[in-house]
C-alpha cells in the first residue's frame, strides 16, 4: 500500500482549494490528518464582514479531502496498477457546532463504515486545537479512473 506522503501527492488539488497539511494515519479502517485555516485565504474578506468564520461547504470539503479523498486513494488498489483514481463526493449529511475561525488549526478523523462496488461511505468528526467537535457526519463517494462518468 501507500504510504502518507505518496497518497498526499496523488490528491487532486492544489492551492488554494487544498485543504490538508498533514495526514497523521491512514489504514483501511480511516484517516486522520490536519489543517490550518490561513488568515489570508480570500473567502474570509465576505464571509462574514468584519467577523469572518470558515464557511461551512469549506469544513465540508476538508473532512471529504482528508477523511474520504484520502481514504480512498489509499483503498482504490488502482494506484498498484498505475491508473490514476478520483474519489468523487456524491452525498453528504454534515451538523455543525461549533465555528472556525480564520488561523485555527483543525483535526479530521473519518472512520470507514463501507467500501464496496466502489463506493465509500464514512463517519467523519472535525476537532479544533482545544479537542471541541466543530462538526461531524457522513461522506459518501465514488472511486474512479473517469472524471467524467
Amino acid at each position: 500500500m501507500m504510504n502518507k506522503q505518496e497518497i498526499l501527492e496523488k490528491l487532486p488539488y492544489s492551492a488554494p482549494f487544498l485543504f490538508v497539511d498533514d495526514l497523521l494515519t491512514i489504514d483501511e479502517n480511516g484517516a486522520t490528518g490536519t489543517y490550518t485555516f490561513s488568515k489570508d485565504l480570500d473567502f474570509y474578506k465576505g464571509h462574514f464582514k468584519d467577523h469572518p468564520v470558515t464557511p461551512g461547504v469549506i469544513l465540508t470539503e476538508t473532512m471529504a479531502q482528508i477523511g474520504m479523498v484520502c481514504l480512498g486513494i489509499y483503498l482504490s488498489g488502482y494506484i498498484d496498477s498505475g491508473a490514476s483514481s478520483h474519489v468523487m463526493l456524491t452525498s453528504t449529511a454534515i451538523d455543525f457546532m461549533k465555528p472556525v475561525f480564520p488561523g485555527e488549526k483543525v483535526t479530521v478523523v473519518s472512520e470507514k463504515v463501507y467500501f464496496r462496488f466502489k463506493k465509500l461511505h464514512c463517519k467523519v468528526e472535525m476537532k479544533n486545537e482545544a479537542g471541541e467537535v466543530v462538526c461531524k457526519g457522513t461522506l459518501s463517494g465514488m472511486v474512479t479512473t473517469k472524471l467524467n462518468g
